[in-house]
């Protein structure tokens, strides 16, 4: 889910072909069901028949680049990668024992081999999957690793780099399960390497692939298992392509003039793999792998590749914004080429603060003499992945927009929300490998898919004016007074009001008397505003100086004055001194928290949080009214 703001209306709008957004409503008692006017057009049958088309009639053309280790570009043009990928589909159709039953496991990043082996396995009718490096690479129990071999059962794993891949690989592999590494090693073994595959001659997998169908499983991906352990989505060729004609069809920009992006999202997330991925290859265009990311150390890759890349379109996530907006305010070359031909400007998987859209929306116009259109929407990994998109004339904090062509909705009412259930060729057949039972639990009767989020009407009374953002629907809770308390409201006004100094907050007060905080603060931007150096002082003695206590007792103080009552007043809040573990579950490896999870870890801290204990250093409570 993302957000975005209210912008000035004093300069024009750079021309942006949008699809339209009418929609058809209906009640059925007091469930709301909403569909597009717009019907689905025809799409292609698998996806990668477009890679085999613009093979044909843009062979030149670059599909994919990356920097090679001498910072030099790398490209593959759609006639090499076609050539290239078929060797890799004779190879893997060659291992007869490859089906969905024992799948590829690609466990590294981001690279043109992991491009190429997804395209081989697509054309060899192999689903794959690409999982989190974060669980081979940074995960000390490889906990979560052995989950998704435990689901899957690969029968092919591969990894770029045999030595980083080598413990991860060694204990969670069966001895049966052949790997590939570029190098042909593993840790101080020999594997497989990489270019067998390209060597492999090609002779039979031509016709195989002619009879595969849109049934076709294409890949697996993970959820983030923000809630539980992630879930492996069987996603087919019907699913992604139906979801990339939605995507064409709301934004037929793309038909004119592929798409070119600049793009760091993990291809393991269904964001990055199959949203950004799938719009290069769908509208014949060319994605450049960036190395870099919104994170210390990793963003001045991605300044630099900015600096030599104009995209059409741009696509990230608000962290990545917010360090591309305080780099644009400062230097006018990158400001140049990123302006130079961006019509679209995208983000999801969180919420854009309202300071940081104000920003972004100050520079372009103040640049360029014309605003840029600043667009997101509401999607997710079991509908691969979109739903809608705010392509409305709304342009106001959690605003999801309308459905996407194809995609039918369902409000469904739950507790003092309205359920998002959606339908469609996007959607998942089920999970893999889930009982018939826990699958029933995941549909309604009528084969609507129960996402959890929670939307609400941006005009109760007119539903064509679309759709807000409303939380998690099992996030939510109740104070022991009988209160209800939407966590998703209040979590995204504290990422909103308090994004100076706040990352991210997990919602307290299941069962108790009122609604607490546990904040985990940025602390470099903490040390910044206390004029302290984060390398010299400890997360304790940063968020104990008496300007940071200030400035979170202002922010309760503030966050409170539009409160309501008991469901929206929070009476105190604990600054973290530890980020959330990924290990302990706390976090998912694309970054959101698992509150359950951090409740059950920390519930000493909540404990403290609601003692009467006055004087300690890391809680701040402020006074509140009895309701």
């Amino acid at each position: 889910m993302a957000q975005m703001n209210a912008a000035p209306q004093n300069y024009p709008e750079r021309l942006v072909k949008l699809g339209g957004h009418e929609i058809n409503f209906h009640y059925d008692n007091e469930t709301l069901y909403i569909s597009p006017k717009e019907q689905l057009k025809d799409y292609p049958q698998k996806l990668t028949d477009r890679l085999l088309q613009y093979a044909e009639s843009h062979p030149d053309r670059t599909f994919a680049a990356k920097r090679n280790a001498q910072g030099e570009w790398t490209k593959l043009n759609y006639s090499d990668t076609v050539q290239k990928a078929w060797h890799i589909a004779q190879a893997l159709h060659n291992r007869s024992d490859l089906s969905a039953e024992r799948p590829l496991l690609i466990l590294s990043g981001n690279d043109l081999e992991h491009l190429l082996l997804s395209m081989g396995a697509m054309l060899a009718g192999v689903p794959f999957s690409a999982i989190s490096p974060a669980y081979s690479l940074i995960s000390q129990d490889f906990d979560k690793l052995k989950h998704v071999f435990d689901v899957l059962t690969p029968g092919l794993v591969f990894a770029n780099d045999g030595q980083a891949f080598a413990n991860a690989i060694q204990c969670c592999a069966k001895p049966d399960v052949e790997v590939i590494t570029n190098s042909g090693i593993l840790g101080n073994t020999a594997c497989t390497p990489f270019q067998r595959l390209l060597d492999t001659p090609v002779h039979n997998v031509q016709d195989h692939y002619a009879h595969l169908d849109e049934h076709q499983i294409a890949k697996f991906l993970f959820t983030s298992g923000s809630t539980k352990l992630p879930k492996a989505v069987p996603t087919t060729h019907l699913m992604l392509c139906a979801n990339q004609q939605m995507l064409l069809q709301t934004f037929p920009e793309f038909e004119d003039t592929p798409p070119i992006l600049l793009d760091w999202l993990s291809w393991h997330h269904t964001f990055g793999g199959s949203h950004n991925v799938g719009i290069a290859l769908y509208n014949g265009g060319t994605i450049y792998i960036d190395d870099g990311k919104p994170v210390t150390g990793k963003f001045d890759e991605t300044i630099k590749n900015l600096k030599e890349i104009s995209p059409t379109v741009y696509l990230n996530v608000p962290k990545g914004w917010e360090e591309l907006t305080e780099a644009l305010e400062k230097d006018k070359a990158l400001r140049n080429t990123f302006f130079a031909k961006v019509k679209i400007l995208f983000f999801a998987g969180a919420a854009l603060s309202e300071a940081g859209w104000n920003r972004l929306d100050r520079i372009a116009q103040e640049h360029c003499g014309e605003r840029i259109r600043i667009m997101c929407g509401l999607g997710m990994t079991e509908t691969a992945p979109s739903c809608t998109f705010s392509t409305g004339p709304h342009v106001k904090a959690g605003f999801i927009g309308y459905p996407a062509p194809g995609c039918e909705i369902k409000l469904v009412p739950s507790h003092d929300k309205l359920e998002f259930c959606v339908r469609g060729q996007n959607v998942m057949r089920g999970y893999w490998r889930l009982t018939e039972h826990q699958q029933n639990q995941v549909f309604d009767e009528e084969g609507f898919y129960r996402t959890g989020d929670a939307v609400r009407l941006v005009d109760e009374s007119d539903p064509s004016q679309g759709l807000m953002y409303d939380g998690r629907i099992a996030e939510d809770f109740k104070l022991n007074t009988g209160t209800f308390v939407n966590v998703g409201t209040l979590r995204n006004k504290v990422l909103i009001q308090g994004n100076q100094l706040i990352h991210d907050v997990c919602v307290t007060g299941s069962n108790l008397n009122a609604i607490g905080f546990l904040i985990f603060p940025k602390l470099q931007a903490c040390a910044a505003y206390a004029g302290l150096k984060l390398t010299e002082h400890s997360a304790e003695k940063i968020l104990q100086h008496p300007k940071i206590q200030h400035w979170f007792k202002q922010f309760l103080i503030e966050f409170n004055k539009d409160a309501t009552g008991s469901s929206n007043r929070v009476a105190m809040l604990y600054l973290m001194t530890e980020a959330p573990q990924l290990d302990l579950g706390e976090v998912t490896d694309k970054g959101n928290l698992n509150q359950s999870n951090i409740l059950k870890k920390r519930s000493n801290l909540v404990d403290a949080l609601y003692s009467k204990v006055a004087d300690h250093a890391l809680i701040i409570r402020i006074p509140t009214l009895n309701n």
